[in-house]
């Protein structure tokens, strides 16, 4: 989640406007989603493998993955991103229980639009009062 806030945090106090801000943010969330969406399972093959050779499949971190998919799909999944996961977290999640590139695009889009504009919004209307907190 605190990955999520500084880009609403860093628009306020590098003086963007509200709108910037939140497309800014979007466009951040958007990248990792699109780059691990259509070349994640390159990566993952890839690179990861090679970088950390096979890993136990059934970690407790995946347990609990395993636990959200099951709990709210992927629409709870995505929408769940921002606060639980990081966006590359969710995306992995979403692409490797089978959802469709298309399906993982649209739904984190969707949570990006709601959790940016919200947390801006947020930020931009108590302003002092947030920059504050970050700032001790």
């Amino acid at each position: 989640m605190l990955k999520f806030i500084f880009g609403p945090t860093l628009g306020y106090a590098g003086g963007f406007s509200l709108l910037s801000t939140i497309l800014i943010t979007i466009v951040g969330m958007m990248c990792s989603v699109l780059l691990f969406t259509f070349l994640g399972k390159i990566l993952r093959e890839k690179v990861l493998v090679k970088l950390f050779g096979s890993r136990k499949k059934f970690t407790k971190r995946n347990r609990r993955f395993v636990a959200i998919w099951k709990k709210y799909g992927l629409p709870g999944v995505a929408f769940l991103t921002p606060l639980l996961l990081t966006p590359i977290g969710g995306t992995l999640l979403l692409a490797s229980f089978g959802s469709s590139k298309r399906e993982i695009v649209i739904s984190m889009f969707l949570s990006a639009v709601f959790w940016s504009s919200f947390f801006s919004i947020l930020i931009y209307t108590l302003g002092p009062e947030v920059m504050s907190i970050f700032s001790r």
